[in-house]
């Protein structure tokens, strides 16, 4: 495992601004207003060949803000538990304040390397304002500005000096899972039952989860990426700019996620809501499973599994091919299968089918049943190749593409399942005229 390093401080210092230029990404969100981290935000770092894991915490506070104010702190408590050096963030314009002297002392007895940093220094001439931190009695002190890139590579010479080495590991190869749905369905509930442990903080005010958040899991010593997604609602509900940002990142999350976990409230049924949350990920070619969450408050029978996931299939029909299950994140009810089902739909999304194999499966299914002709001409079908894998899109050549009905297309993208073993993803089909390149 890569060593951990931990970014903290009282809210607005511009921890998630450091972290998204160490890690090179914009995945931490960032506003001006405090409070808007809560939990702790996973990613990847290097600096100097020397690869770790970078946290960014919620800002330490003896205040609540929301009622938030001590789940936040307990999170940022446990960021420095488990890290193996902290990076400490004041804010060099507001200088020192009682919660900074708090944060340090706690520091002091944890007997880890902290690098402390003043921040919203943006060249030589503000480095006056360090003065106002030597009643810390912490030395050396780094000055930097986490929003233009000033002094940070001087703390980081010095972080990497002092991190264990380690094996590279292919981050890679990890799947990841984005978990979507709702606000309240139970996304952050999920993710602390496989990681057991309250990484995420998890409240029934709607809203609690902001930022799109990743935090590696193991199960069954295989690695995983779950990303926390703040709860997407109708866009007419939407008012907060915080809240739309939130939903932004969580859509942007599709994009660089394996497969979807779409939560749903079992004891509210499929909500419009829900298929449009689900579309989201249609759209972008990511395969999904459906859980429907807090089976545990559910009435049940012999046939109610059952009647339920119909109703699932029938609401979602362009989602057919998804797997459902019934769980409970709360009480951990079938949570493990849900990994059996990532397994299986991986291996489908990232299937790649040689083109010798795949013209001989179209071969097949155009003579099974031969495309409506054309203006009085017979449509043909030239040849067919595999333009790419997770996720999985195939184009075929033909002498009239825009000929092609889309219930011919439903049918060879059936037949195509059916023939590849590949019945559990979507499946993106495009049609084009031979000659021209996709």
């Amino acid at each position: 495992m890569k060593p951990v390093v931990a970014i903290v401080g009282r809210p607005n210092v511009g921890k998630s601004t450091l972290f998204n230029r160490i890690t090179r990404s914009r995945k931490a969100l960032v506003d001006n207003s405090p409070g808007v981290t809560r939990d702790r935000n996973y990613g990847d770092a290097q600096w100097d060949d020397v690869s770790f894991t970078l946290v960014d915490t919620g800002g330490f506070s003896d205040f609540e803000s929301e009622g938030f104010g001590p789940l936040v702190k307990y999170q940022v408590m446990r960021a420095i538990e488990e890290a193996d050096a902290i990076i400490t963030l004041f804010d060099g314009r507001e200088g020192v304040t009682p919660i900074d002297t708090d944060l340090v002392q706690r520091l002091r007895q944890c007997r880890k390397p902290v690098f402390y940093s003043v921040n919203k220094i943006h060249g030589p001439r503000h480095e006056s304002f360090l003065s106002d931190f030597a009643v810390l009695g912490v030395d050396p002190l780094y000055p930097l500005s986490a929003e233009h890139g000033y002094g940070v590579h001087d703390i980081l010479d010095a972080l990497v000096a002092v991190l264990p080495r380690c094996t590279i590991d292919d981050a890679s190869k990890r799947i990841k899972l984005a978990v979507i749905g709702r606000p309240n369905v139970g996304k952050s509930s999920l993710i602390n039952r496989f990681l057991g442990d309250e990484r995420l903080v998890v409240s029934e005010i709607p809203g609690t989860t902001r930022d799109a958040v990743d935090t590696i899991c193991k199960v069954n010593n295989k690695e995983y990426v779950l990303i926390d997604t703040a709860g997407i609602r109708r866009r007419g509900r939407v008012r907060k700019k915080l809240e739309k940002f939130s939903i932004i990142k969580a859509l942007r999350s599709l994009h660089r996620c394996d497969i979807a976990l779409v939560m749903m409230d079992a004891s509210e049924g499929v909500t419009e809501q829900d298929a449009n949350i689900a579309g989201y990920a249609v759209e972008r070619g990511r395969p999904c499973i459906i859980l429907l969450n807090k089976w545990d408050l559910v009435e049940k029978d012999s046939k109610t599994a059952e009647r339920y996931v119909n109703t699932v299939k029938d609401r979602l029909k362009f989602l057919a091919f998804a797997p459902v299950l019934t769980i409970s994140a709360l009480t951990g009810q079938r949570n493990i299968k849900i990994f059996d089902w990532v397994e299986t739909v991986y291996e489908q999304y990232a299937t790649r089918i040689s083109t010798g194999r795949l013209n001989r499966i179209f071969e097949t299914i155009v003579s099974k049943h031969q495309a409506p002709s054309y203006r009085g001409r017979r449509i043909k079908f030239y040849y067919a190749m595999q333009l790419s894998a997770a996720p999985p899109k195939f184009v075929c050549f033909v002498n009239y593409p825009e000929a092609i009905h889309f219930s011919y297309e439903r049918y060879v993208i059936n037949q195509l399942r059916e023939a590849t073993g590949m019945d559990r993803i979507p499946i993106r089909l495009v049609f084009r005229k031979r000659g021209k390149r996709s």
